[in-house]
């Protein structure tokens, strides 16, 4: 596997990295986790999730996955906020406390202790 460097983050990452849109959401949690164990198993570390991917069941099937079959620190973890996650005025945006809220929710699953990239996914107006 070919690793490269994430801008001027020093953090080596796969060529490839596993988008989770589907967990939870088209794949159930036994065939998240063999789409997970395939690549985990090649040494492809990078995984990429969202708050919002099957209205936050991405995450926790993600952090389960990993507390079964790697070390957190073997991975680097992506995820995204701005979509809505709740229907209150303060549930969706960029604003600090949708963020805080979101990255709080996203820490929640076992084994996601950290993020190690946090983007926004999309804008907002």
């Amino acid at each position: 596997m070919e690793f490269v460097t994430v801008g001027r983050t020093g953090v080596q990452v796969s060529r490839l990295c596993l988008g989770t849109m589907s967990f939870g959401n088209y794949s159930d949690p036994a065939t998240s986790r063999a789409m997970f164990a395939r690549p985990a198993s090649t040494v492809s570390i990078f995984f990429d999730c969202a708050n919002s991917y099957a209205g936050g069941k991405a995450e926790v099937i993600l952090g389960d996955c990993i507390a079964e079959t790697k070390s957190r620190d073997d991975i680097v973890l992506v995820s995204k906020v701005c979509r809505p996650m709740n229907p209150g005025v303060n549930g969706r945006g960029l604003s600090r406390k949708h963020i805080m809220q979101e990255v709080e929710a996203s820490l929640s699953p076992p084994e996601t202790d950290r993020i190690d990239f946090y983007f926004v996914h999309h804008y907002d107006r």
